[in-house]
């Protein structure tokens, strides 16, 4: 993305992660509610109006360091509220409510790939809207695989973890959930040493390859920014 000012990279950039964030955090909120608990409704976090979800440090600070430095945005908004108690079967549906976040983006990422799509349709028309729309929609589904893939690894407090947790037998899950606090920087220190690399950016990759498959798109599509 060198080629791009840092105002086209914001451009680029800022619709699709704020929207893979979002919509990532009302999943877990709509779920909930289907499985009774009301709590984020209550709170106003059914919404998906950003300002209800930022992070100053995950929605802001981060990910525009990351655009400045890398060209590329990643990020996560405040954590939808859910009272574990107020489920129906709190155990099985804590992992329902996890699972609805990753699948969430697996949505988004499968509508930004149809709109690469009709983006390429458009450029081939010499339609000038067609090259912003495909930028834009790579980004879409660039955000929503790595925050699908990211999330459901199996580590407190990512929603992979949860959903661990949910699977296991009480005294297990309960050994797991003490892991929560310490979560972020055993994450840290697996991304440091090469944690991304050797597992994420590979199952990206092969996310992409079918991704491209499904929608009939070029490999090579997904490597333009």
């Amino acid at each position: 993305m060198d080629e791009f000012s840092l105002v086209q990279k914001i451009i680029i950039w800022a619709l699709p992660v704020i929207l893979a964030i979002t919509v990532h955090e009302v999943a877990h909120g709509w779920a909930a509610l289907q499985l009774g608990d009301r709590t984020a409704q209550m709170m106003g976090r059914l919404t998906l109006n950003p300002i209800k979800h930022i992070d100053p440090l995950g929605t802001l600070v981060l990910p525009g360091l990351m655009l400045m430095m890398t060209g590329m945005m990643f990020g996560w908004a405040k954590p939808v509220p859910v009272t574990y108690q107020n489920l129906r079967n709190p155990k099985s549906d804590m992992a329902w409510v996890a699972l609805a976040g990753p699948v969430a983006n697996l949505t988004m990422a499968a509508i930004w790939a149809m709109i690469i799509k009709v983006g390429i349709m458009l450029v081939q028309s010499d339609v000038a809207i067609g090259a912003p729309m495909v930028y834009m929609a790579v980004a879409g589904v660039l955000i929503n695989t790595m925050m699908m893939i990211f999330n459901l690894l199996p580590l407190p407090p990512l929603d992979g973890g949860r959903v661990l947790a949910s699977l296991l037998p009480g005294p297990l899950a309960w050994k797991l959930e003490k892991i929560e606090p310490y979560g972020i920087f055993i994450l840290v220190g697996l991304l440091y040493l090469g944690l991304g690399s050797m597992v994420l950016w590979p199952l990206i990759n092969i996310f992409f390859i079918l991704l491209g498959a499904l929608f009939h798109l070029p490999p090579e599509i997904f490597l333009i920014l």
